[in-house]
């Protein structure tokens, strides 16, 4: 049976994500959107901390079919940077409904701190159908890159 407790997976806002980002050198960012959202839309950029986000994407482009291997692919990229399942892995998308997915999966999988970016990069649209406008990792004027 499923320890619940471990499959915890908690909610952080943009803001404090870079905060422990910054304190915790082990922490490490996952971002799962799509090879088609790094290139056109821009990856966060921890260049400032000497970290590289993590890039794994959680759901095939265009068809979102979730990735079968994801969990396996992941813990291999996790365990190749020194990782271990106690450290704090935080889990970034657009607007943080596919990173809370991923990050589930990956506390069913025994990783114990699993965090969603709750507010992702681009954050949710406004009244005008637009993102970047209320929240999100850009929003925050949180460095990033074009990917």
């Amino acid at each position: 049976m499923e320890n619940i407790e471990a499959a915890h997976v908690e909610d952080v806002p943009v803001l404090e994500t870079w905060e422990r980002l910054k304190a915790d050198p082990k922490a490490i960012l996952v971002d799962v959107r799509t090879r088609a959202e790094w290139a056109f839309v821009g990856v966060p950029d921890l260049s400032g901390l000497g970290r590289e986000t993590l890039l794994m994407e959680w759901q095939t482009f265009p068809d979102s079919r979730i990735v079968p291997d994801f969990s396996d692919r992941l813990d291999a990229a996790l365990k190749a940077r020194g990782a271990d399942k106690g450290d704090q892995v935080f889990f970034i998308c657009r607007s943080g409904g596919r990173s809370r997915m991923a990050a589930e999966a990956m506390a069913a999988s025994g990783y114990r701190r699993c965090r969603n970016v709750a507010e992702g990069f681009e954050g949710p649209i406004d009244t005008d159908r637009h993102r970047n406008q209320i929240a999100g990792w850009r929003h925050a004027g949180l460095a990033w890159v074009q990917g």
